[in-house]
């Protein structure tokens, strides 16, 4: 079973091989690594702003949240492409809800690489609306936001 925990230290290694393994294939069609290849995974353990979702003590997926004043800022969700289609993706964005609300925001804002097309269409399925485009970063990036408005899905 899927569960979910607040990231530790002895998580570290495990987030950062995961990172690459979910976005290496992502570096052909950016011309570079992306941004969340060459995270500083120590420092989000640090900032206690990422979680990970894990089953018998595998880490299958994480997510890095940060407060932003007015809003939550989904900064990072990876999954573990060996661990894709088990809905551990959906599990981490409804945790990111779930933080969101016990933090009192009422939005949910993240950011994906305009080149990583499968994401343009996955967060507008999970009621995600595309604010704006731009570069940020040297990454040509696209930006969305949820409203919390409603009940938990």
């Amino acid at each position: 079973m899927v569960t979910t925990r607040r990231a530790e230290h002895r998580d570290i290694d495990a987030a950062s091989r995961l990172a690459r393994d979910a976005y290496r294939h992502y570096t052909a069609r950016i011309g570079r690594p992306p941004a969340p290849m060459e995270a500083d995974y120590a420092a989000t353990v640090e900032d206690r702003t990422m979680w990970v979702a894990e089953d018998d003590d595998r880490v299958l997926g994480f997510v890095v949240l940060i407060d932003a004043g007015d809003h939550l800022l989904l900064d990072n969700v990876a999954v573990d492409p060996l661990a894709q289609g088990r809905g551990v993706g959906a599990r981490l964005l409804t945790l990111a809800e779930d933080v969101a609300r016990a933090r009192g925001h009422r939005r949910i804002e993240l950011y994906t690489n305009e080149a990583m097309t499968e994401n343009l269409d996955y967060y507008p399925r999970k009621g995600y609306v595309e604010t704006r485009r731009g570069e940020q970063d040297g990454y040509r990036r696209v930006f969305f936001a949820k409203s919390l408005d409603g009940p938990s899905e």
